[in-house]
């Protein structure tokens, strides 16, 4: 096992939101990983059987290895990458959706309508953050504005009947920078805002607090099904009686390592803009388009963390590595914008990025059981895999039970704490008493975001610490603002650098 210095961090129970008495990360406190449990970064994987291995940590694999915590049984979370989430997982829109437009009668729908419930009640219980906004979907021409009664009923037919429907006027009223030519709108007061990067570091942390093996660095290479199976991967063989491949990109080509060839993934390119925090006063609703073929078309939607973000494109491509913006899609991104909020268009840009969503040749989730090869498929999960996670965790547990996993003795997991990186939330350098309880909470490293060095040494100190820099800016916000690092890059490495001696 690699060595993973973690550094001391203070007991924060009842900080914030979330369950009382729960504790940040791997601060001190009740909820303790069981011994011999591991997080792994290099060097050989362990011996003996694992009884299930996920493959893919983001938020759907670290969803589902969370839920399989639950059963006394030995469980491996394994990815290719150096953290948790670190692919499709962070590039998203961070949206928790209602499902109100997904296919009626789809697993999609199914997964989404109960997952939504599922993360809600979670996020309240760890503090992750979410703002329930509502969204618009706006209507810009008569085409799009006789489509939107089609999308009313096909959310009644989906389970959510608050969706109606919003003439101009009022849609004008509630968004008065919205550009001119809004002829209506669905109105859905569901929709919400949610941190996505909180979300799946939760449910890695929970689960490796509860038994879960996660080993980074750890591409699998290859699969010699069989009673155990056999996974080759870069840093030596494992064994599993069972497999869930929840692999985002790659999912296809794992199915193919063990004889399946069910979907193909296309990389579904996603570019998105991110406007400072002075444009969030600009919005106050989730703007939505009225869908098309390629998916749910560009929005204009606050972020938990103060900003708005316009996007995505969505392109399809054969490279599953290309996560470059383009000038392209940034001048389409910047016409659509300004036909939807004209003003966006005058303020400054925090950031630009790009995020690849496994798109399949199937209108629904590819999720396919296996049950007599002990192999369950999670593939094609696309946007509304964030809000579907938990559900569809569930789901594959179930799949996993009738292919023979035995999931009695299952129990409650202990809660977790998560520190809150949501604006509309306290944060430390606010808290006078967390300032006057430890000075460290009060000392500002990152000034465009405030993140302060207490925070920074509570995610190096964590039961899943960052692999680098970035996943100490997805725990912390630390060089995310509008100078990106510029001030501060420095000295956020240096802390960083001094946490891996």
């Amino acid at each position: 096992m690699a060595a993973v210095r973690r550094l001391r961090a203070p007991d924060r129970r009842g900080a914030g939101r979330g369950a009382p008495g729960a504790v940040p990360y791997g601060g001190r406190g009740p909820a303790r990983r069981r011994p011999g449990v591991s997080l792994t970064t290099a060097g050989a994987l362990p011996g003996g059987t694992y009884d299930v291995t996920v493959v893919g940590a983001g938020v759907v694999g670290s969803a589902v290895a969370r839920e399989l915590a639950r059963l006394p049984l030995r469980i491996a979370l394994v990815d290719a990458a150096d953290d948790v989430g670190d692919g499709t997982s962070k590039a998203n829109t961070a949206i928790l959706h209602t499902g109100f437009d997904a296919v009626p009668g789809s697993l999609e729908a199914r997964l989404v309508r109960d997952g939504q419930r599922m993360l809600a009640a979670y996020a309240a219980e760890s503090g992750i953050p979410v703002e329930p906004l509502g969204a618009l979907l706006v209507a810009w021409d008569e085409e799009q504005r006789a489509a939107l009664p089609g999308l009313a009923d096909k959310a009644v037919r989906n389970g959510y009947r608050a969706a109606r429907l919003a003439p101009a006027e009022e849609v004008r009223a509630r968004e008065p920078e919205l550009g001119p030519g809004v002829l209506g709108a669905l109105d859905v007061p569901g929709e919400s805002v949610i941190c996505p990067w909180t979300t799946t570091l939760a449910y890695a942390t929970q689960a490796v607090r509860a038994g879960v093996d996660l080993h980074l660095n750890c591409p699998v290479t290859g699969v010699a099904p069989g009673d155990p199976h056999t996974v080759a991967t870069g840093r030596g063989v494992l064994r599993t009686r069972y497999l869930v491949n929840a692999a985002g990109l790659y999912a296809d080509r794992i199915d193919r390592l063990l004889g399946h060839a069910e979907f193909t993934v296309t990389p579904r390119r996603g570019q998105l803009i991110v406007f400072d925090e002075l444009a969030r006063g600009l919005v106050r609703h989730i703007l939505l388009p009225v869908p098309g073929a390629l998916g749910k078309g560009v929005l204009v939607s606050p972020t938990v963390y103060g900003k708005v973000v316009l996007g995505p494109t969505a392109e399809d491509l054969d490279d599953k590595t290309a996560t470059g913006s383009t000038a392209e899609g940034i001048a389409l991104l910047r016409e659509k914008g300004r036909r939807i909020l004209p003003a966006l268009l005058d303020e400054e840009v925090t950031a630009v990025y790009a995020g690849l969503r496994a798109a399949t040749e199937h209108e629904d989730y590819a999720i396919r059981s296996h049950p007599a090869r002990r192999y369950v498929a999670v593939g094609g999960i696309r946007s509304t895999g964030l809000t579907a996670s938990m559900a569809i965790a569930a789901h594959v547990v179930e799949l996993l039970a009738e292919g023979g996993l035995p999931t009695a003795g299952a129990r409650d997991l202990e809660p977790v704490r998560m520190p809150n990186l949501g604006e509309a939330f306290p944060r430390p350098y606010r808290d006078a008493a967390m300032i006057a309880s430890d000075p460290e909470y009060g000392r500002i490293v990152c000034h465009c975001e405030r993140v302060t060095r207490g925070e920074i040494r509570d995610a190096l100190a964590g039961t899943v610490p960052p692999g680098s820099p970035d996943g100490l800016r997805r725990r912390t916000r630390a060089r995310a603002g509008r100078c990106q690092g510029f001030h501060c890059g420095a000295a956020v490495r240096a802390l960083f650098e001094e946490a891996r001696r």
